[in-house]
């Protein structure tokens, strides 16, 4: 939270969502920053609904994120704010960023580098956006329709995937954020079979409208590729009837 308020350019608003925590953690917001940020309380339910309340109710035309591992650097939002008024036409500008893993810098994989552009074949693959890189216009996130609240994980993945599916999106090349990972709770360590979230947010774009055919041939091969992957890894957990279900939508979408 201190990576917020130290902004070179300062947030109109800053809505801090506790989705049901039990760690103290509204109370020593507030005894810290006051009554500079304000705090919404919720029983748990999931980091879409917490994120889609956060932007119900914000004010602004413009919306960023922050996850609880990550900061940003001071000049994130003065960056972005900057690359948005050389070319106001965009919706979302994101940034590069630092991953710090088990205390460490790291280089990212290639499929997680980030770029800009019309990058919907770029983001099938793997989460090729950073919710704590973004600032998203506020019309384009109610347009799309915000966080999947049936997804317990993946929703940011699903979520790029429909805004890049219909408009191009801003770069700025500087990491202006910090990620930290490899905690022992994160979901990607607690929550087995990711690729199902992945398979559901795929499936659903396949009749997708503003897709030019040659995103939805890829779109089709990634689908047909997750699927075959998630069944591999599902039968080698004794989880043969998970596998063949799977399958068998595949089919039902026509994938080879």
């Amino acid at each position: 939270m201190a990576s917020v308020t130290a902004q070179v350019l300062p947030p109109i608003e800053i809505i801090v969502v506790d989705d049901g925590s039990t760690d103290g953690t509204a109370e020593r917001i507030g005894e810290r920053f006051g009554p500079a940020i304000e705090i919404l309380e919720q029983p748990n339910r999931g980091v879409s609904a917490a994120r889609n309340r956060g932007v119900a109710h914000c004010s602004g035309d413009w919306i960023a994120f922050l996850d609880s591992d990550d900061r940003w650097l001071p000049t994130k939002l003065e960056r972005q704010a900057e690359a948005w008024h050389r070319e106001p036409s965009y919706r979302l500008i994101h940034c590069d960023e630092i991953w710090i893993r088990h205390g460490r810098r790291v280089n990212p994989r290639r499929r997680h580098a980030k770029r800009g552009g019309r990058i919907f074949e770029h983001c099938l693959p793997a989460c090729a956006i950073s919710p704590s890189s973004v600032l998203v216009a506020r019309d384009l996130f109610d347009e799309v329709g915000g966080f999947d609240e049936s997804l317990p994980a993946c929703e940011d993945y699903d979520l790029w995937l429909r805004i890049c599916a219909v408009e191009p999106v801003l770069f700025v090349e500087d990491a202006l954020v910090v990620k930290t990972g490899g905690h022992a709770d994160q979901l990607s360590r607690t929550v087995w079979g990711l690729d199902r979230f992945r398979i559901k947010a795929l499936g659903g774009m396949l009749e997708h409208p503003a897709l030019a055919p040659e995103e939805r041939d890829a779109l089709r091969r990634e689908l047909g590729r997750k699927i075959r992957i998630f069944a591999g890894g599902a039968r080698k957990r004794g989880r043969a009837a998970e596998a063949d279900r799977y399958e068998a939508q595949g089919r039902v979408w026509g994938l080879s």
